[in-house]
C-alpha cells in the first residue's frame, strides 16, 4: 500500500496525523495577532519593511503564546508570510498549513498558519456591501478553512480584518466598517442555517470596540449570538466586575493607538454555541511580553479548547 503512495503525500499523511495524534488527549490553542505592516518590500502607500527587530519580537510573542492555529492580520505577501513561517520553524515553532488571503487591499492581507491540517479553504477575496447607493469591497476578505485539530474534531476558523478608523474620502469609516461586518455576519449566519451545531472561531482585528454598531454586528443576538472569549493578561487580578453588566476590570487591551495615547481592546476570539462548549477559559489569555510595541502596535490574543 505504501508503495504506491508517493513519498512526498506519504509525509504529508504521515505529518497529518501526527499533528491529530498530538491534541487528541488534551487542549488546543488558537490566536489571532495583527503583526502591523510585515512587508518584505515597501509599497506605495507603506513605505517600510519589517525591520529584523520587529520580526524578532513578532515571534517571541508567537512562541510566548505556542499556538496550534494563529490568523495573522496586517501580513505582506506570501514571501512574507513564509518567510515568517520558515522563522518560526527555526525557532521550533513548525506550522505545516497555512493560507493567504487577499482582498481589494493589495498592501496587507489576511492569513493564517496552522499545525493542524487545513481540510477545506473557502477565501471570500470578491465580497461586496453598498452604502449610500454605493458599491464597496470588503478591503481584505476573509479567511475561511476547516482546521481538524483531531480525528473527530474539526472546526471552521474565519478571520478578518475590518475597516480602520483612519477617515478616507469614499465614506464614512464606521459605516463602511459597519458593511464589512454585515458581510462577515451574513457568513456566519450561512453556517448556522446549513447546521445549527457549526463549530466556529470568528477572529481577528474588527477595529473597534465591543460597543461599536459593527463589532456587535458580529457577535450577533438570539440563539446563534457569539461568545466574546475576552482574553486578558495573567497578572493576578481575579475581582468581579463593579457593577454585574460590565466586564472585569482585568487588563484586556489589545492596541495601542500613539495619536491619542490610548489602549483599546479591538482584537477578538468569538466562538458559536457549539464551539463555546469546548472552550478553556482558563488557557485563555493575553501574554505579557516586555517591549511587546517593538512588534506590532496590537498584542496577540489566545484562547484554548478541549478536544473531545
Amino acid at each position: 500500500m505504501l508503495k504506491q503512495i508517493s513519498t512526498g503525500l506519504f509525509f504529508t499523511l504521515v505529518l497529518a496525523l501526527l499533528c491529530c495524534g498530538a491534541s487528541a488527549a488534551g487542549t488546543f490553542r488558537v490566536a489571532t495577532y495583527n503583526v502591523e505592516n510585515y512587508l518584505d518590500q515597501p509599497t506605495e502607500s507603506r513605505p517600510y519593511v519589517k525591520s529584523a527587530e520587529a520580526k524578532a519580537k513578532i515571534r517571541e510573542s508567537i512562541r510566548a503564546l505556542n499556538p496550534d492555529v494563529i490568523a495573522l492580520e496586517e501580513m505582506g505577501t506570501t514571501n512574507a508570510l513564509l518567510e515568517l513561517r520558515a522563522s518560526l520553524k527555526a525557532d521550533g515553532l513548525n506550522f505545516p498549513f497555512w493560507e493567504h488571503v487577499s482582498g481589494a487591499d493589495t498592501n496587507i492581507h489576511v492569513a493564517v498558519l496552522s499545525k493542524f491540517p487545513i481540510v477545506a479553504r473557502h477565501p471570500h477575496t470578491n465580497e461586496e456591501f453598498l452604502l449610500d447607493g454605493k458599491r464597496f469591497r470588503v478591503s481584505r476578505g476573509f479567511a475561511e478553512v476547516e482546521i481538524r485539530a483531531a480525528p473527530n474534531f474539526t472546526f471552521t476558523l474565519i478571520a478578518g480584518h475590518l475597516k480602520s478608523k483612519l477617515a478616507t474620502p469614499n465614506a464614512d469609516e464606521a459605516e463602511e466598517r459597519l458593511g464589512e461586518a454585515k458581510v462577515l455576519r451574513e457568513i456566519i449566519d450561512e453556517h448556522f442555517e446549513a447546521n445549527p451545531d457549526a463549530k466556529l472561531v470568528v477572529l481577528g482585528d474588527f477595529n473597534d470596540t465591543k460597543d461599536s454598531d459593527s463589532t456587535k454586528e458580529i457577535i450577533g443576538h438570539g440563539r446563534f449570538k457569539l461568545t466574546d472569549t475576552r482574553p486578558a493578561e495573567r497578572n493576578g487580578d481575579n475581582a468581579p466586575a463593579p457593577p454585574p453588566y460590565f466586564e472585569p476590570r482585568n487588563v484586556a487591551w489589545t492596541y495601542f493607538y500613539g495619536a491619542d495615547d490610548t489602549y483599546s481592546r479591538i482584537d477578538y476570539i468569538l466562538l458559536s454555541p457549539a464551539m463555546a462548549r469546548d472552550w478553556v477559559k482558563a488557557g485563555t489569555y493575553i501574554p505579557a511580553i516586555p517591549n511587546w510595541g517593538i512588534g506590532s502596535d496590537h498584542r496577540p490574543i489566545v484562547a484554548a479548547f478541549n478536544v473531545n
